[in-house]
């Protein structure tokens, strides 16, 4: 019950986020988006169509994919909050914002994405077009990233070819900051960094990162060496892996290389993280 709870306060916080987003930013100023969101402002732009219907009947059919390719449960929840959406536009005096487009594009982004990411983290999605880039993936060797950026281009050069180069490179900059926003709301601010390491004083290694620093460690057994000169050459290693914060991404590094000069070391960005032994309150030093 509690779960259901924070799933709907979020649902409906995002729901009213972006309508904000829309009434007081993009609509006022003829701004676009990409995604299902970008096609329902860049028709109500063309043929001045009511915005609130629009949002609604373009993604009811990625809705009833979404109940097939995900779940019952996911497509309910999407129909609720796309309603949600379009009750806002409909009934809530937003105030409206006329200030430099440079502003606008930047603001309506970032409130736009603020109450997609929302919606995300309340189990839901507020745009169908990723429900559509998933399933298109299963039927085409196409990423989903490849997916979502050709129908953002097609999007794009229409508002470009219809609207103006100038609105369709603002409206390329609002995506940007829309998908850079979601990012954060839904993977948080403080993103982990997995750090791999590779050295022949790796007990020290071990000991330092344990035993001083805190930190959870895995150790994956290996072997050294197969030099190009000494190809049959090896030894038996330890490779210690642990997940840091960003922040102390240069702290480990430097404890490393003080212990072994020439050890490897090398990281790559983990985009969830949860259990485990994993410090939320970083010390540095």
């Amino acid at each position: 019950m509690v779960q259901m709870l924070q799933d709907a306060a979020y649902i409906i916080s995002g729901a009213f986020i972006c309508g904000f987003a829309l009434n007081s930013f993009l609509i006022p100023n003829n701004f676009l988006d990409g995604g299902i969101t970008g096609i329902s402002l860049l028709v109500h732009e063309l043929y001045h169509v009511n915005i609130a219907a629009l949002i609604v009947l373009f993604n009811i059919p990625f809705i009833l994919v979404g109940a097939f390719q995900m779940s019952g449960s996911f497509a309910i929840r999407s129909f609720a909050g796309i309603l949600l959406i379009s009750i806002c536009l409909g009934f809530i005096p937003y105030p409206v914002f006329h200030y430099d487009r440079l502003v606008i594009s930047v603001f309506g982004g970032v409130f736009l994405g603020l109450g997609i990411g929302l919606g995300m983290r309340g189990g839901c999605a507020f745009d169908g077009l990723e429900v559509l880039a998933a399933y298109t993936l299963k039927r085409t060797s196409f990423t989903i990233s490849e997916i979502i950026l050709a129908f953002n281009v097609v999007i794009f050069l229409i508002a470009a070819l219809r609207l103006g180069f100038e609105i369709a490179l603002y409206a390329i900059l609002t995506y940007y900051v829309v998908s850079r926003t979601i990012n954060y709301v839904v993977e948080g601010l403080e993103e982990f960094t997995g750090v791999t390491i590779i050295s022949g004083k790796s007990e020290a290694i071990k000991s330092t990162l344990a035993k001083e620093m805190g930190r959870g460690i895995t150790v994956y057994k290996g072997e050294r060496g197969f030099l190009k000169d000494s190809f049959e050459i090896s030894q038996p290693c330890d490779i210690v892996f642990t997940i840091i914060s960003r922040l102390e991404v240069r702290k480990l590094k430097n404890v490393v290389i003080n212990i072994d000069p020439n050890a490897f070391i090398y990281t790559h960005t983990i985009k969830e993280a949860a259990n485990g032994i994993l410090k939320r309150k970083i010390k540095h030093g």
